[in-house]
């Protein structure tokens, strides 16, 4: 029984705080530190519970650290959010080396659809019953940005029963 409710739990984290991300960037443009912290924090307690070897827990770390990195660069070049940044580097310890490249050009092609749908949605004239919504309105101002973090979780989510852990917890 505490086997399955573990199970059930390693396989429901990380989706539902990768769904939390990409609403929470939809809805404010902002990731919370939190939600990454907590990805970071439940990929080490969940990964050790389903017996995910050290090797690979260290492994995974080290793509972690390699996409904070390099997202913090292009964080500091202004190319893309803070928030994004931590995200991606949360969601590569999830993921690990292996599944990097995936990410990357799953994450761009997602990427690439929301901002021409973003463009799109800016052309279009706003119903009054939509210009209620403060998020709705930041969406469609032409100097807003994109809520990339919808794109990074996507490709997280995709991504997410190919990694070690989901392998662990399912018992394959």
């Amino acid at each position: 029984m505490a086997a399955n409710i573990l199970v059930h739990a390693v396989l429901l984290f990380f989706p539902a705080l990768m769904a939390l991300s990409a609403f929470s960037d939809l809805l404010t443009m902002t990731i919370p530190n939190r939600l990454c912290l907590a990805l970071a924090a439940g990929y080490v307690a969940f990964a050790i519970a389903v017996g995910v070897p050290a090797g690979v827990l260290a492994f995974n770390f080290s793509c972690g650290a390699g996409v904070l990195i390099l997202t913090f660069g292009l964080f500091s070049r202004g190319w893309i959010g803070g928030g994004d940044a931590k995200l991606a580097a949360a969601t590569a310890l999830w993921l690990g080396w292996g599944l990097m490249l995936d990410y990357g050009l799953y994450a761009s092609l997602f990427g690439g659809a929301l901002t021409l749908a973003i463009i799109l949605f800016r052309k279009a004239v706003l119903p009054n019953w939509l210009a209620r919504f403060e998020w709705i309105l930041r969406l469609q101002n032409p100097k807003g940005g994109v809520p990339y973090g919808i794109a990074l979780a996507g490709a997280g989510l995709l991504l997410f029963p190919q990694t070690q852990i989901w392998r662990a917890a399912a018992g394959l």
